[in-house]
């Protein structure tokens, strides 16, 4: 296996850029501008694996090359022992091309953003509310699990204990490229509570993972377009309930999108957090028109955010999580409700990188016929 001579281009460019941000950091002008110094060391570092793949691959490019001469050669005994080395040294190469090309896949530029993460009930009743009161649960432990942190600032209870809303604001490290994958619709298959002949029933909830927009001038919000409501909190846990107004809904009226928050302390806090959140949702669905027109032809479309999108059944009665994309089943549904989400998530990773390298192949095949 090799590289393309596309791929080997692009590696080139990405060589002579690490040279020239060598020489502006070394640079007194660059050093005492502190915002540019920070910013050239980010990409400088970011190119630093990429220079050390294609070095190791250059590397073994020459030694494969040497090998073949030696065994061209007229002694029997180097040209076993260079047949031997070969042997060996051709799957470095192969393992080194696959991780080049990995490296130099399209980044999601939300990848290390935090998220806000929807949980909403569905079909099903109260049964649909205990279930999205499970994922509330999951997440919170997954996040826990992360190290990061899970902060709720909607809850709405339903019946039975369960939960009809729930929206959380994670953040720490790579959130967002973690939990993309969670959106879409989450379907259930238990014996409820409620049932007393012991039926198994099929009941489902929603979730939405949204990156958060760092800053709400990213998006245009005319205040003459919203519309902002106060009331008295009245989330989980009772804590300062029905003491203030210090609840904030806000109506964003030409898209009817509405968003809520009651968790902070204060009305200013709260309102910050609303907007926030409102900014992520417009953001987010001027993202989802533009994924679907790109992955309209697309085989897979994980990640989408197509809620309509069943992409998972939890089975109680077998203990049994399917993940209906990658035809991924696991008989370890207690594991992933206590936080253990990582061997589910890993798969979709792996199965969407390879996606994307397919895609890559197809543009190098493409690029290789057009210069015929």
């Amino acid at each position: 296996m090799s590289l393309s001579p596309r791929i080997l281009r692009r590696l080139e460019e990405c060589a002579d850029r690490y040279l020239e941000l060598e020489g502006l950091l070394g640079d007194a002008d660059t050093v005492r501008d502190q915002e540019l110094f920070i910013k050239l060391s980010r990409e400088y570092s970011g190119l630093q694996p990429i220079i050390e793949s294609y070095r190791k691959y250059e590397n073994l490019q020459a030694e494969i090359a040497e090998l073949n001469e030696l065994q061209n050669g007229t002694d029997d005994e180097i040209k076993n022992l260079a047949r031997e080395m070969l042997a060996d040294t051709q799957p470095k190469l192969d393992e080194a091309c696959v991780q080049i090309e990995t490296m130099l896949l399209p980044q999601d530029p939300d990848d290390a953003a935090n998220v806000y993460l929807e949980i909403r009930a569905g079909t099903g009743g109260d049964e649909a509310g205990l279930f999205a009161a499970d994922l509330v649960r999951m997440y919170e432990k997954y996040a826990a699990i992360k190290g990061w942190n899970a902060q709720l600032i909607t809850f709405k209870p339903s019946t039975q204990g369960g939960c009809k809303e729930a929206i959380f604001r994670i953040t720490g490290k790579d959130v967002f490229s973690r939990l993309k994958f969670e959106s879409g619709a989450h379907r259930v298959q238990r014996v409820p509570i409620t049932e007393s002949q012991g039926r198994v029933h099929t009941s489902a909830c929603t979730v939405a993972i949204l990156p958060e927009v760092e800053t709400v001038e990213e998006i245009s919000l005319k205040p003459s377009e919203l519309r902002i409501d106060t009331y008295r909190a009245s989330g989980a846990g009772g804590q300062h309930v029905n003491k203030t107004d210090s609840a904030v809904r806000i109506t964003h009226l030409p898209s009817g999108v509405v968003v809520e928050c009651q968790d902070e302390r204060s009305q200013h806090l709260n309102k910050e957090r609303a907007l926030s959140l409102l900014t992520s949702k417009l953001m987010n669905a001027e993202k989802q028109a533009k994924e679907q027109q790109r992955s309209d032809d697309r085989r897979l479309q994980i990640g989408s955010g197509d809620r309509s999108e069943r992409i998972r059944t939890y089975n109680f009665p077998q203990g049994r999580l399917t993940d209906h994309r990658v035809n991924l089943t696991l008989y370890k549904l207690d594991e992933v409700m206590e936080g253990s989400l990582d061997q589910v998530i890993e798969p979709l990773i792996k199965e969407h990188q390879a996606d994307l390298l397919r895609e890559l192949h197809d543009e190098t095949t493409e690029s290789s016929y057009a210069s015929l």
